[in-house]
């Protein structure tokens, strides 16, 4: 009688650890995955003219476009750096070149 305990309950458990990695694989490595995918294509379709905004906060327009993995942003007229692609953020460049909306008060 004991062993049929024991082998129910040890099924019980890899079905809970399965809903477990189930559960994590959704909520955590997914999404990720996305993102990282979305900010790969994001800098792949990077080209001169772009406004952007580095990690550091730099904002600035891309001037050249490097093969090694680098752009040269220009910061002001005249006024050039060279950094990495990966040190452009996504999210403040997104919000940096969002259409402004009209604010409309009420009386």
């Amino acid at each position: 009688m004991y062993l049929l305990q024991a082998a129910g309950g040890g099924s019980f458990q890899f079905i809970f650890l399965g809903l477990m990695i189930l559960v994590f694989w959704l909520f955590f490595i997914r999404p990720q995955a996305k993102k990282a995918k979305s900010q790969k294509s994001f800098i792949d379709n990077l080209q001169k003219g772009d406004k952007i905004v580095t990690i550091a906060g730099i904002h600035g327009n891309i001037n050249k476009v490097n093969e090694d993995g680098t752009i040269s942003l220009e910061i002001n007229p005249g006024s050039y750096i060279k950094i990495e692609k990966s040190a452009i953020s996504m999210e403040w460049t997104n919000q940096l070149n969002k259409p402004v909306t009209a604010v409309v008060e009420k009386k």
